[in-house]
């Protein structure tokens, strides 16, 4: 058993209500409670158990986000996720092996939003799926259109761009970039990120070292020498984009 499984109420959706959910796992037990947790929560759930059929099934339903397992036969998660974001930025959760570092960091370098190690809390999954979704329509996001240097971002379309260019981003790196440009010049430690940028009050550290490297390949014109987003060493990371306007 890869899942803890808890029977409080589920929190409802509100405009969520009817978003599609992949689940990928070829553990038969946690196929079904997650699936059934999270149908209980209002979403409509597909299920896979291997990574060629997790591809068929995003290319055919097009789903609002994907939980995917780290650990698969034959396609590994790492693959699936990697292939998706290819053409891609539907939402990504990694499920991870618990203890398991690397698989963290390789589940997130590949392109996932964020991670669960198992085994977990159903009722954490659902709110993780929420939470995502939220922001990836804006819902909890402010509205004002930002300038600064060659950026603009549009919160509430969901869009960044550099020099004219649409930027690709994930949700997490489109939100690590939203307020580091809402909040420029200014120095923020990895601990404060997790806690403005994903919501958590703990967690990997890892998972904002890796982002930020995600973000830094998409906006740096030399990733391995940054300009834009720079380290401070020994307290975090510091943004800086020319002048600054925000509607």
């Amino acid at each position: 058993m890869n899942v803890t499984q808890h029977t409080p109420a589920l929190p409802g959706n509100g405009d969520l209500h009817d978003r599609r959910v992949l689940v990928v796992d070829d553990d038969a037990t946690v196929l079904e409670v997650a699936s059934s947790y999270l149908r209980r929560a209002g979403f409509i759930v597909d299920n896979a158990s291997d990574g060629v059929t997790a591809i068929a099934i995003v290319e055919r339903e097009t789903p609002d986000l994907v939980v995917l397992d780290r650990m698969l036969p034959g396609i590994d998660g790492v693959e699936v996720c990697r292939r998706i974001r290819l053409d891609r930025a539907v939402p990504i959760i990694m499920l991870t092996a618990r203890g398991s570092e690397d698989d963290r960091i390789h589940g997130l370098e590949s392109g996932a939003d964020d991670y669960l190690a198992k085994p977990f809390s159903p009722r954490e999954l659902v709110l993780r799926v929420q939470s995502i979704l939220r922001r990836s329509i804006g819902e909890f996001t402010p509205q004002g259109v930002i300038t600064r240097g060659s950026f603009t971002l549009d919160p509430a379309a969901r869009i960044a761009s550099s020099s004219g260019t649409e930027l690709t981003l994930t949700v997490r790196e489109f939100d690590l970039l939203a307020f580091f440009l809402r909040h420029p010049h200014q120095v923020f430690g990895r601990v404060e990120l997790l806690k403005a940028v994903w919501g958590w009050t703990y967690g990997d550290l890892s998972t904002v070292t890796v982002h930020v490297r995600r973000l830094r390949e998409k906006i740096e014109s030399d990733p391995r020498n940054p300009q834009l987003l720079t380290t401070v060493w020994g307290v975090g990371y510091r943004f800086t984009a020319g002048s600054d306007v925000v509607a």
